[in-house]
């Protein structure tokens, strides 16, 4: 789970499962008492069809505190991230970044790096179609070094300019029958 829509998700599947829970963060469920075998295996099946996975093995949880580390780093402001990112999840999922990122490639196919990239782009598209931050205002909230570098990351991941996409969004949501 990275994101409120997906703990709101979980919730909704834990409820449906009639299992009573403490709390639901990302990436962690606390449920009031341990799940019998049934209920266990249609939780897994109910969570399965939303897209989710029940993490089950060591590496797996590594892999889910690191992704809630790495959300976190969309959060945090200049003061919260005086480190590099390299510092911050070494700190935080308390392992060398060097292990991690291998851990993290065998598991999701892609790097570190190349997923901080595109959960920050992910945040700039919901910035760009929900809020009245600027692109310069957004660059700097999302802690990158220039107008231009955000310009080129979101141009090599979704292939099109901030711009563009701000007023593609802005047409389809103007213009119901598009969409």
């Amino acid at each position: 789970m990275v994101c409120s829509r997906c703990k709101t998700i979980v919730k909704s599947e834990l409820d449906k499962s009639g299992i009573k829970y403490v709390s639901v963060e990302l990436g962690e469920v606390t449920v009031v008492k341990k799940l019998t075998e049934s209920k266990h295996k249609r939780l897994y099946i109910a969570l399965k069809q939303s897209g989710f996975e029940l993490i089950d093995n060591r590496k797996n949880d590594v892999i889910e505190k690191l992704k809630r580390t790495i959300a976190d780093l969309g959060t945090c402001s200049d003061e919260d991230l005086n480190t590099s990112y390299t510092d911050f999840i070494n700190m935080r999922v308390n392992d060398s970044f060097i292990s991690l990122n291998t851990l993290f490639a065998e598991i999701e196919g892609i790097t570190i790096e190349k997923y901080i990239i595109k959960q920050k782009i992910e945040l700039v598209k919901e910035m760009l179609g929900h809020n009245n931050l600027n692109i310069t205002e957004i660059a700097v909230k999302m802690h990158y070094s220039s107008v231009a570098q955000l310009s080129s990351q979101f141009k090599s991941i979704t292939g099109l300019t901030p711009l563009h996409f701000k007023q593609l969004r802005h047409i389809s949501f103007n213009n119901p029958a598009t969409n």
